[in-house]
């Protein structure tokens, strides 16, 4: 997720609870659009990527940096990480979590397989499918290496964050995610994203207004198409017995129609919260917002791509009290549960596939941006369900 202004959602009003679970009537009202309302993370240094995923994976299992596995609620035997204490708090109703594992950006790179271990045992009790957003700090193969150690049933969507200004981005994750392929194999990876949120930095960062089909837009996705092919060639060149699915990741209402006709499948972020929606009415909206500027779009390309939603949640903290309501909602836990019990279980029911944002609350975030984004995890930041959550218990 990344700084947006606020969506103008037509002035329509939605209801959570009846009519979104049907078809919505094709080409009704004005589409919401997303505004940009600042720059993305800068540019991160450039890391090696000699050291081999094993040895590296070997070397992090025995020191970890900055590890806060020592408070986490699941006891592991530390000599087969597959044998770990269930919650009975946690449901496995979630279609997919999106995560990062901890100090996984650059240059400091402090995560550990160690925590990697205990999120995945964490994260398996909720969902059986994850998806990360970069594969810096070899996090690809970490997570892989957690999936095979726990044995838990997790299939996981990598992710590579290429820069327009710094081909090196690309090409750097593209290596450790190929290493991690090369390493692991296909039995656990759903597909390889490729890009997230390009199309809007790209359009903020050249005053290219909000249009991702604009000529501005098009010098982005040019250099956007650049990666997803290459990725292409370079999965294909691999000899794979299974085919890698090739996806893309964007704001809502940002994608690029010549990227998204280029790949297997589309993740879009649709957050009610930037919008300006209620939380009474945040899961209506998701979804109705989700069909008209996705789904819809994806239908009329040729080549289908399957659409998810690749972010959706609700924050229960700000960390200033000018961010701590939206207008209508404030960020509380309180609200994040009616968010959950109006949005999960209907949207499994329907055939949303969806990635709740977020695993757990994200300090960095909130050190760096403020507001409300280092809040918005199931548990907090030392992998504590949140106090009062209650996870809906129904089928993914």
């Amino acid at each position: 997720m990344d700084h947006y202004a606020n969506i103008d959602n037509g002035g329509q009003s939605y209801a959570p609870n009846n009519n979104w679970m049907e078809t919505p009537t094709k080409g009704r009202g004005s589409k919401a659009k997303w505004i940009i309302a600042g720059s993305i993370i800068g540019l991160l240094a450039l890391i090696g990527v000699g050291v081999g995923v094993g040895v590296s994976v070997a070397n992090k299992n025995k020191t970890s940096s900055s590890s806060s596995s020592s408070s986490s609620p699941t006891n592991s035997d530390p000599n087969d990480p597959s044998q770990f204490t269930k919650n009975d708090a946690l449901k496995q109703s979630l279609y997919g979590i999106a995560y990062t594992p901890e100090g996984s950006q650059l240059p400091d790179c402090g995560n550990s397989l160690e925590d990697v271990i205990t999120d995945i045992q964490l994260m398996s009790q909720l969902t059986t499918r994850i998806r990360l957003y970069g594969a810096d700090c070899n996090q690809s193969a970490l997570v892989l290496e957690a999936i095979k150690q726990t044995k838990v049933n997790m299939t996981v969507w990598l992710g590579n964050y290429p820069s327009a200004t710094d081909s090196t981005a690309y090409t750097r994750q593209r290596d450790l995610i190929t290493a991690a392929i090369q390493t692991y194999g296909t039995d656990h990876i759903g597909g390889i994203t490729v890009g997230n949120e390009f199309i809007l930095d790209y359009l903020g960062a050249n005053g290219g207004g909000s249009d991702p089909n604009s000529d501005i837009g098009n010098q982005g996705a040019e250099i956007l198409l650049a990666n997803i092919q290459d990725t292409i060639s370079t999965i294909g060149n691999l000899s794979l017995d299974v085919t890698i699915p090739i996806g893309n990741a964007d704001a809502g209402s940002y994608f690029n129609d010549k990227v998204l006709a280029a790949v297997d499948y589309g993740m879009a972020n649709v957050h009610p919260w930037f919008a300006n929606v209620s939380v009474e009415e945040s899961a209506g909206w998701t979804w109705e917002f989700f069909q008209e500027n996705d789904v819809e779009l994806a239908q009329s390309l040729g080549n289908s791509p399957q659409m998810y939603i690749a972010e959706t949640g609700w924050p229960t903290n700000s960390s200033d009290a000018g961010n701590e309501s939206n207008g209508p909602s404030t960020a509380t836990v309180d609200n994040l549960q009616i968010f959950l019990d109006n949005f999960v279980c209907q949207a499994n029911a329907n055939g949303t596939g969806y990635f709740f944002f977020e695993y757990f609350d994200e300090t960095w975030k909130d050190a760096e941006f403020g507001g409300v984004e280092g809040w918005w995890g199931l548990f907090t930041s030392n992998r504590t369900l949140k106090d009062g959550l209650t996870i809906p218990d129904c089928s993914s």
